[in-house]
């Protein structure tokens, strides 16, 4: 949900909304797929410590993401100014983190009943499909129709966020949403980012030169990130929790 920064920053930067880097998408194809991989060695390591140390995952899962936070803003901050040597390792070691707190919602995939493998494949592929129509759609709108949605779906994010947060804090109290409210809000999550991935091949282009693909590399992971975590949260929830 970090990228909502990032949409922010985009629309400052996108004001004359010519294109400044009409390469950088293809130059931070390869840093998002080496992040994602490093995610799914993430994934791994947090399901082998649930099923062998399940007592010690909640408290390095919340260790985990206050220094993912942490990372984020650093990693972003040395991108972004072009300091690649420094950048590289933090955006790695984020990816990493970012695995092992995704961990816990791969392990109820893998118990529900419905989700499993063929579930989390799934949101995989809708990751993929996404991608290949949003290079479409993104790369064609025109100047007035792409700075609009960009606005929209940053609002959108923005209100997904708060409420994410604060499904999570009453989690910690033992308070969970109902189903047919998780349905809802994971739809709506799956319907922003499937439109945030629109925004990045207008956005993108427009906002980074060719040679700062690293926080456009940034972009793109948080939002095929966030698009998988929905698609398998509303998986979950329409077959229904373990």
């Amino acid at each position: 949900m970090s990228n909502t920064s990032n949409f922010r920053e985009a629309v400052r930067e996108a004001k004359n909304h010519a294109l400044v880097g009409p390469n950088v998408i293809s130059n931070a194809l390869p840093f998002v797929g080496g992040g994602l991989v490093l995610t799914a060695v993430g994934t791994y390591g947090g399901l082998g410590v649930i099923r062998n140390y399940p007592g010690i995952f909640f408290p390095t899962f919340i260790a985990a993401i206050v220094v993912e936070l942490i990372l984020f803003f650093v990693a972003r901050g040395a991108a972004e100014q072009g300091n690649k040597n420094t950048a590289l390792p933090l955006l790695a070691t984020y990816s990493l983190l970012s695995g092992y707190t995704l961990s816990g919602l791969v392990f109820t995939a893998l118990r529900a009943q419905g989700v499993g493998i063929s579930g989390i494949a799934f949101a995989a592929l809708g990751c993929g499909i996404t991608f290949i129509a949003a290079r479409q759609i993104g790369s064609n709108l025109s100047e007035e129709d792409g700075m609009a949605l960009t606005k929209t779906i940053s609002l959108g994010v923005i209100a997904l966020l708060v409420v994410v947060v604060g499904q999570f804090l009453l989690s910690l109290f033992g308070v969970y949403t109902p189903t047919w409210l998780e349905i809802g809000i994971s739809g709506i999550g799956v319907f922003l980012f499937a439109g945030a991935a629109i925004v990045d091949f207008y956005i993108l282009p427009r906002s980074y030169r060719d040679d700062q693909y690293l926080p456009a590399a940034l972009s793109m992971y948080l939002t095929y990130i966030n698009l998988f975590i929905f698609i398998l949260r509303l998986l979950i929830a329409l077959n229904g929790r373990d």
